[in-house]
């Protein structure tokens, strides 16, 4: 009861400020939601209707501990806000591996990791496959001569190619791109060899594209006006479209920090609005007859919001957009509502809204660095009020809050970066501080005007105008990456580092009162825990071709091309900036790409691939340990352990560890959600294997 009491008593204390509480609670039951091994079934239900039910009693019933009661609702609410969204957005998911006709309407165009033009289409149709069964969407890259057809959202197209289920983990624990394909309504992705054709003008398949349509006609006026990578970048900043960003400069800008002037997120939509709204209402204020008679602060709100809206349709409406606008909408309103725009309280509101309408933003990048650089921002700065920073002489005023800001920003999304990209850039608040100012005061500003402009066939004035702002940004991010020592590369944390990181950051920011400086203590323990991270000996690709083993010198990799995007991703996983080449030149496989063998501690192992490796592996299963093989063996024929396809069908890729003289084999799809479920026609789900223990002197 004493304790009751006193946390009665401490909640007193955080009146009027708990409301930022709000998402974050929301967000937990998110959370649990999408940690889940399995989808939860009808008795799960029933008994989160239950305790939902018996809770919002009990709120009414007992007013003093509301606070809490109203916690526990929000992380009911938010885990079923993301269990219904999941099925909202319930599509076919291709059960095979498919070569053939494809048919379908282009929605975007973007580029492939590998730079390669990849479309996106919907109104599918596959040979042989139901309607009912074929992918509401699906994502093609390009190879080969592709000069037959200008892809343009609404062009119907056909071609021939190859189709497979949107790929899991590359190890546990990993970027789970299945999921992400999931709420994307992505059903298979693949690739052609072959030319593209269109079968119909683009005027019968313009139904609801007209706004990508006006995206992509702005973007290619804007790269015929500007040639080159600055009207790449000019396209990529003013319509989202970054199909014609060159892989070097892209990775420029990724090393000296600097790629977030290329998301249209909240950098871009605070500075267009609020470019917007000073223009607005300044301008009204220069009319004395208007200024003394209407509320310019009102009337510039509601024209930067739709100026906000413009922009938000015109980029795409990404999730990064989506999020960055209701922020700017919150900032607004609380302007129209004679509300202080920046505080916690809108932020959460913002938070709120975003998680609401996609619960599946919470695990990306994007919502989690722009909430923490927000917060940290008004937290700082509402700090900064009570000292005498604001009488300073403006200039001096304005540099002070350019460096702060950048220094501030940059601390706060630093983890969470570093553990989505594991890299940290060392000289991104210099590069940031040589480019924001540009990007806000030159870059911005044309892009307004050649927007305004437009319609007078007079656009090229705003552009030549923000020419030598994007010449300088790129200029900056070639030099800073060209630094030696530009960036280091870290270690994938374990999968609870950034929650204990957000718990400890978020309490010291919203919590009041002295108490606030505990939430130090969980960030130092995640920060602690992830320089402690240990990565698994042995990494196993889902379709067993690629192997990965921990070495001296860094991880050794079983050949140097093909399976790139497990291979980069182990790489980068390690903290490790070698490309797969030089981490195939490293010791720890002997032996050629067919056949090779490999060490684990005093446990012998054997990968085979290619013709006659299912027959090859049955024989060295009598000799060796531990065989890994690409092609499914029935029957090993001896005592080793063997990893083949069909067990890799079910478990997705496999890390394998030395766990007191044992091997631990853990699976990277460990359970089933309905994201993974990848079974085929006519098959129950068989259960995967989860941890394997095996004894050494149990084998070979």
């Amino acid at each position: 009861m004493r304790a009751l009491a006193a946390m009665m008593r401490a909640l007193d204390g955080q009146r009027g400020a708990l409301f930022p509480w709000a998402p974050v609670f929301f967000a937990t039951g998110i959370g649990i939601y999408f940690a889940l091994r399995t989808e939860p079934g009808a008795l799960h239900w029933w008994g989160w209707g239950i305790a939902t039910c018996l809770t919002l009693l009990a709120v009414r019933r007992f007013g003093q501990g509301a606070p809490v009661l109203l916690a526990f609702c929000l992380i009911l609410a938010g885990f079923g806000v993301a269990a219904v969204r999941t099925q909202l957005v319930a599509g076919p998911v291709l059960p095979f591996r498919y070569y053939g006709p494809i048919e379908g309407r282009v929605v975007v165009i973007d580029r492939s990791g590998s730079d390669k033009v990849r479309l996106t289409l919907d109104e599918v149709v596959l040979s042989d496959i139901h309607p009912d069964e074929t992918p509401l969407r699906i994502r093609v890259s390009l190879h080969g001569e592709q000069s037959f057809v200008q892809p343009v959202p609404g062009l119907r197209v056909i071609l021939t190619g190859h189709l497979d289920a949107p790929g899991g983990p590359v190890e546990p624990g990993g970027f789970d791109f299945q999921r992400q394909a999931w709420f994307r309504s992505l059903g298979a992705v693949g690739y052609t060899r072959t030319p593209v054709l269109s079968i119909a003008p683009v005027e019968d398949g313009e139904g609801g594209l007209l706004i990508h349509r006006i995206r992509t006609a702005v973007s290619a006026a804007v790269q015929q006006t500007l040639p080159g990578r600055n009207g790449a970048f000019a396209a990529a900043i003013m319509t989202g479209d970054r199909s014609g960003m060159d892989a070097g400069t892209l990775e420029n800008l990724r090393v000296s920090n600097l790629a977030h002037l290329l998301a249209i997120s909240g950098l871009h939509m605070g500075l267009l609005t609020g470019f917007v709204f000073a223009v607005s209402r300044y301008g009204l204020a220069l009319v004395p007859a208007l200024a003394l008679r209407l509320p310019t602060q009102k009337i510039g709100a509601c024209v930067a919001l739709a100026a906000g809206a413009v922009y938000l349709a015109l980029s795409g409406g990404s999730v990064a957009t989506e999020r960055a606008y209701v922020m700017v909408a919150v900032m607004f309103l609380a302007v129209l509502f004679d509300r202080r725009a920046l505080t916690l309280r809108a932020v959460g509101l913002a938070a709120l809204i975003v998680l609401a309408l996609r619960p599946e933003a919470l695990l990306g990048p994007g919502f989690q660095m722009s909430f923490a650089a927000t917060a940290a921002l008004i937290a700082v700065f509402q700090g900064l009020r009570e000292t005498g920073m604001w009488r300073w002489h403006p200039i001096l005023r304005w540099v002070a809050a350019l460096v702060i800001s950048s220094a501030v920003a940059g601390l706060a999304t630093a983890p969470f970066a570093a553990a989505h990209f594991n890299r940290v850039p060392h000289y991104g608040l210099v590069a940031n501080l040589l480019s924001v100012p540009v990007m806000g005061g030159l870059v911005m500003p044309a892009a307004v005007l050649s927007a305004v402009l437009a319609p007078l066939r007079l656009d090229w004035i705003g552009l030549r105008i923000m020419e030598p702002g994007i010449e300088w940004i790129l200029g900056v991010a070639d030099r800073v990456a060209g630094f030696e020592g530009a960036v280091s590369h870290v270690a994938m944390p374990q999968p609870f580092v950034l929650p204990l990181l957000a718990i400890g950051s978020v309490f010291t920011i919203i919590w009041m009162g002295r108490a606030r400086w505990w939430g130090v203590v969980p960030v130092i323990c995640a920060l602690a825990l992830w320089f402690q991270v240990e990565r698994p000996t042995l990494l196993i690709s889902a379709d067993a071709s690629l192997l990965g083993i921990a070495s001296t010198d860094g991880r050794a990799l079983s050949k140097p091309k093909g399976s790139g995007f497990a291979a980069s991703n182990w790489l980068e996983n390690d903290g490790d900036g070698a490309d797969q080449a030089a981490a195939s030149a490293r010791p720890g496989f002997i032996g050629d790409r067919w056949e090779n063998r490999f060490e684990l501690g005093d446990i012998g192992g054997m990968h085979f691939t290619g013709r006659g490796a299912s027959d090859r592996a049955r024989d060295a299963c009598q000799t060796v340990a531990l065989v890994v093989v690409n092609a499914e063996v029935s029957d090993p024929g001896g005592p080793c352990f063997m990893i083949e396809r069909r067990m890799l069908s079910r478990t997705g890729s496999v890390a394998i560890t030395m766990d007191d003289g044992h091997l631990l084999i853990r699976p990277a799809l460990d359970g089933y959600r309905p994201w993974n479920t990848r079974n085929r026609k006519g098959e129950e789900p068989a259960e995967p294997v989860q941890y394997v223990r095996i004894n050494p002197t149990s084998l070979p």
